[in-house]
């Protein structure tokens, strides 16, 4: 049986600001807390290190702020990234999902280990639970991220344990994974985008009670994912059937794209693209093919006006910059 492996990260940044970063690793990872539990959601152990910073060497004042953390701490205290990883991947196991409260940990955690030139062994796609974003679905609002202990005030699991450290945090997502329904959650998984596919047999769709998610290859722009067939065109989530495109994509910000399809048997669904950047420089591609009702269906059409709105006013801008 599956153990899900909650886990938190504590980690630094340039106290230079962001011109002063490393590029490859923006993010120093300072601390891995992390809470295993088995099938039945019962807690098996926990596990908890501090590591000692090689890149930026001096805390960020907002980090020591938030984390309660000083310099002194992790020099004494932490020990070299290189061997926390090691001896996290073998307490975590084989068989096991990680859980985040967030989508940022486990691409940091790979970036990280890229830094160092360790191999990363994890499944691709790698799959694993948002439990923020479990817990938004589970509330009925999906549009709203809740913080950690806020989410852990309503549901009444707050104890003597502070906020803002690994362990601590990752004990607090268990708790509210602890608190939310299995049935309800668990099809809605998560898939992190620091792997992207790069050819077209790499290519997968995430199949939800109520939406379908494609992500595609990279390509060397956005103009070129937009060509692709597969990229484009829209189905139904109930029967899989191609859809007839009622609005063809447009886009108001050149990284979102909209469009509406509508089938025979269920209606309207509607499409979104969201252009992302790969860690190569390449562009992707995630679509969310989702039922729209009329408030759906009215908001993709008060988009596309919009969309015109702007594309009006810059043809104007244009003739007047002429002189016409």
């Amino acid at each position: 049986m599956k153990n899900y492996i909650i886990f938190d990260l504590e980690w630094n940044q340039s106290p230079e600001g962001k011109e002063n970063s490393i590029e490859r690793m923006p993010f120093e990872i300072i601390e891995i807390g992390a809470v295993k539990l088995d099938g039945e959601f019962r807690i098996m152990s926990e596990f908890h290190h501090l590591i000692t910073p090689k890149v930026y060497t001096q805390l960020h004042y907002k980090i020591s702020e938030v984390t309660h953390m000083d310099i002194r701490e992790l020099e004494q205290e932490g020990e070299p990234f290189t061997d926390v990883i090691r001896k996290f991947l073998e307490w975590c196991g084989r068989d096991y999902r990680f859980c985040t409260w967030g989508s940022m940990d486990l691409t940091e955690l790979q970036r990280n280990m890229e830094y160092y030139h360790i191999e990363i062994p994890f499944e691709r796609p790698l799959y694993y639970y948002d439990v923020q974003k479990l817990y938004a679905l589970v509330r009925g609002n999906m549009r709203e991220k809740t913080s950690l202990d806020k989410a852990v005030e309503e549901l009444g699991l707050h104890t003597a344990r502070p906020f803002h450290r690994a362990l601590d945090d990752a004990f607090y997502t268990g708790k509210v994974l602890q608190n939310m329904d299995l049935q309800v959650w668990e099809p809605y998984i998560s898939v992190d985008y620091y792997w992207v596919p790069e050819k077209k047999e790499e290519e997968f769709t995430l199949n939800f009670p109520t939406y379908i998610k494609y992500v595609s290859r990279t390509f060397h722009a956005k103009e070129e994912a937009l060509e692709d067939k597969t990229v484009t065109h829209i189905i139904c989530p109930q029967c899989r059937r191609m859809l007839r495109k009622k609005i063809r994509w447009f886009s108001i910000n050149q990284k979102q794209y909209f469009s509406l399809g509508i089938c025979p048997e269920h209606g309207y669904v509607r499409g979104k693209i969201r252009m992302k950047k790969a860690e190569n420089g390449e562009f992707y591609a995630v679509k969310t093919l989702k039922a729209a009702d009329g408030e759906g269906v009215e908001n993709i059409f008060r988009k596309r006006e919009e969309q015109r709105k702007k594309r009006h006013i810059r043809s104007e801008f244009k003739k007047i910059k002429r002189g016409e």
